[in-house]
């Protein structure tokens, strides 16, 4: 390679580089569609309970089923989403997420409840407003 090129292949590489940045921040991100799924919140009937986690935490591990268990019984009752904070990281600062499992209850669009950890369903029925007679 010979000196007077070498300002030509710097220059180069770094329009190639900002190129693939430009390319990969336009891509589409591999949510799971969660954000679309919050914005039910606004415009749900029922009362909605979202949970915060991510597949790497031992207590979100632990309360996943029940979570799952619990929108199966409650179909039509209220709704229940599930968010993995490693998948939308955005969503999770705009709700302050700061430890989880998150669960966060809305009614008509409103926060009614936050709770941090593992917990029982009947608090989950609790924060939803939702208790077994």
């Amino acid at each position: 390679m010979n000196r007077s090129n070498l300002s030509l292949w710097i220059s180069g590489a770094l329009m190639l580089y900002i190129g693939w940045i430009a390319y990969d921040m336009s891509a589409p991100g591999s949510s799971s569609g969660s954000t679309t799924s919050i914005s039910a919140v606004r415009t749900a009937k029922v009362p909605v309970l979202v949970e915060f986690y991510a597949n790497w935490c031992g207590p979100c591990r632990i309360v996943g089923p029940v979570v799952e268990e619990l929108s199966r019984e409650l179909e039509g009752k209220a709704l229940v989403i599930r968010i993995n904070v490693d998948e939308d990281p955005k969503l999770a600062r705009e709700h302050g997420v700061r430890g989880i499992p998150l669960f966060i209850a809305f009614k008509d669009g409103r926060e009614t409840g936050r709770e941090v950890g593992g917990i029982p369903k009947e608090r989950m029925r609790e924060l939803l407003g939702l208790l077994r007679n």
